[in-house]
């Protein structure tokens, strides 16, 4: 059997354990998704976001791409934070990063792969930043864990600063940003930080909304 075809029969048996429990649920997941929180995590496959939350399908809206960031140019993710914000009103964004991050792990060596050099500019970006508390950690998987923790707290500071979610904070007071790190040695989650609505860093990230009172 080829290995696709195992997934096609996983789907199966998947579809009939559901069913075995709720007669109509995917009548139900069909009518309307309103999920309460936006997930951005990594696109690592050891890290799926429903799995280690436990959630169902309906619960979370999920946007996922290396190394979890939130670019200011990015499209991708600014699209998917506007549906989350202004259409589906979820009352929590959540970027979770992973100890064993590859893109973090690359950023930190001088390789260069090409494109991606790009994309993991940002991390590098975030070592700079912190690099004098980086610096002083003399072991190297120490400094390691350490920047996938920074770099989520980065990320997130990036979720305050962009104009959408500052709107969608003036006009529903949602959503609470958090910023968690997953263990892949032991399947926990940790909470690094959390940013209420309305609380912004530095005010030059600030912005005025002339349409709204």
């Amino acid at each position: 059997m080829e290995s696709y075809q195992r997934l096609l029969l996983n789907n199966k048996a998947w579809v009939q354990d559901k069913l075995n429990l709720h007669r109509d649920f995917f009548e139900r997941s069909a009518a309307d998704q309103r999920p309460e929180f936006l997930w951005i995590g990594c696109s690592d496959s050891r890290v799926p976001a429903e799995e280690i939350t436990g959630a169902e399908p309906g619960e979370l809206f999920v946007h996922r791409n290396i190394a979890n960031l939130v670019i200011h140019t990015d499209f991708n993710v600014l699209s998917v934070i506007q549906f989350a914000t202004q259409v589906l009103k979820v009352k929590h964004i959540i970027v979770c990063g992973h100890y064993g991050c590859g893109g973090i792990k690359t950023a930190m060596t001088r390789r260069d792969l090409g494109l991606i050099n790009k994309w993991l500019r940002h991390i590098k970006d975030v070592y700079h930043s912190n690099q004098l508390e980086l610096g002083s950690i003399s072991d190297d998987q120490m400094r390691y864990k350490r920047l996938v923790e920074l770099n989520v707290v980065e990320q997130v500071n990036h979720l305050a600063q962009i104009s959408i979610v500052q709107r969608s904070w003036r006009t529903e007071n949602q959503p609470t940003l958090h910023g968690w790190v997953y263990d892949i040695h032991t399947g926990l989650l940790k909470s690094l930080v959390q940013i209420k609505p309305g609380t912004i860093s530095d005010n030059i990230y600030r912005y005025d909304f002339e349409d709204l009172p």
